[in-house]
């Protein structure tokens, strides 16, 4: 198995030790996207793509996150999982579980040295005029979503969105209001 594609998106915050997301592209035809590089204590290193755990309500049977003290649904009071329960073999809390990860260490190591040194080129590139991201899971203000460029509609692109309703609509323009429609009370009876 072979990486094919590497996309990372730069976070902006400084002092923050999230740096980037980024997805990746195994043989042109599986991706798995949101993995994370943490600024950690020795450099910059990957996590996983993960969810938090939860617990169903005894009463109403949803689901609500570890530790949480009510239900988000009936607002029932949620008993206390004893700590021991949601330790990891380390002792600390497991409050997440991956969603994909690598099985072996050699997998884990490839990933690791192939993003980050994806991240040191993409970190590079943002120091050019003109610079933008090859990420496309994100939007300009951060929250998650597809953006949509008519170039993507050909090609064998794994990240492509070819999903109709997301394409950009133009955005209607204001009209000029002229003084007799702008006058105070007009039309009122």
């Amino acid at each position: 198995m072979e990486i094919t594609e590497i996309r990372i998106k730069l976070m902006e915050e400084p002092g923050e030790r999230l740096l980037a997301f980024c997805s990746i592209t195994f043989d042109n035809c599986f991706v798995v996207r949101d993995l994370k590089i943490i600024d950690g204590i020795n450099g910059p290193f990957v996590a996983m793509p993960s969810r938090k755990l939860t617990v169903r309500c005894p009463t109403c049977r949803c689901k609500n996150y570890l530790r949480a003290s009510y239900c988000n649904q009936c607002g029932h009071r949620l008993d206390e999982i004893p700590i021991h329960d949601i330790r990891d073999e380390t002792g600390r809390a497991k409050l997440y579980a991956d969603v994909a990860h690598p099985i072996n260490t050699a997998c884990r190591e490839m990933i690791q040295n192939r993003v980050i040194q994806s991240y040191n080129e993409e970190l590079e590139k943002s120091k050019m005029p003109g610079y933008v991201s090859s990420y496309s899971d994100f939007t300009d203000s951060g929250e998650e979503g597809t953006d949509y460029t008519p170039n993507q509609a050909s090609g064998n692109n794994p990240h492509q969105n070819t999903n109709e309703a997301r394409r950009a609509k133009p955005v209607p323009q204001p009209q000029p209001v002229t003084q007799e429609e702008n006058s105070f009370g007009k039309g009122v009876f």
